[in-house]
């Protein structure tokens, strides 16, 4: 049987929650100001963006630094919030990625897509700095798909998402 460790995946889980809830506080916080979209408008071979206007350059870089301050408030080194968050936003920016391919607009759902990837990676680059085994990143994953379907419908209520999911 794998060992879970349920304190560091409750970490894990804090950091993703400060990773991939600070973009969308900034957003309602600072509206359009310093929003560069990170793929500059590209527009690919297939019609589509790359990213889409709504991965910005301000939502990444605020990431990563309010991630990196938070993990010592949580009892981690902050290199180990600046991997989370870079995981992350890598993950998203590949969903977003995947879902343009799909044709599927910015801010659509693709149950799975949404959150897999920016759950998934960053757990599994904290095996590089943290214990984590097997079955805290499988636990790290499955918790923050669920969290993030409900915590979803609650930042849509409270006005900070745009969409409710």
């Amino acid at each position: 049987m794998m060992h879970v460790h349920p304190f560091l995946v409750g970490q894990i889980l804090l950091l993703l929650a400060l990773a991939n809830g600070t973009p969308l506080i900034a957003k309602r916080v600072l509206g359009n100001n310093l929003a560069r979209p990170l793929d500059g408008g590209l527009i690919l071979a297939d019609g589509q963006p790359l990213f889409g206007h709504s991965k910005t350059i301000r939502g990444i870089v605020l990431s990563m630094i309010v991630t990196a301050l938070g993990a010592p408030f949580i009892g981690l080194a902050w290199p180990v919030g600046l991997l989370v968050s870079a995981g992350a936003m890598l993950g998203d920016l590949f969903s977003s990625f995947t879902k343009r391919r799909m044709k599927l607009p910015s801010g659509s759902m693709a149950l799975g897509l949404d959150q897999g990837p920016e759950s998934f990676l960053p757990a599994i680059l904290c095996r590089w700095v943290l214990p984590v085994t097997l079955a805290d990143i499988l636990l790290v994953t499955v918790l923050f798909f669920a969290g993030e379907l409900i915590a979803s419908r609650a930042l849509y209520t409270l006005k900070i998402r745009d969409h409710p999911y």
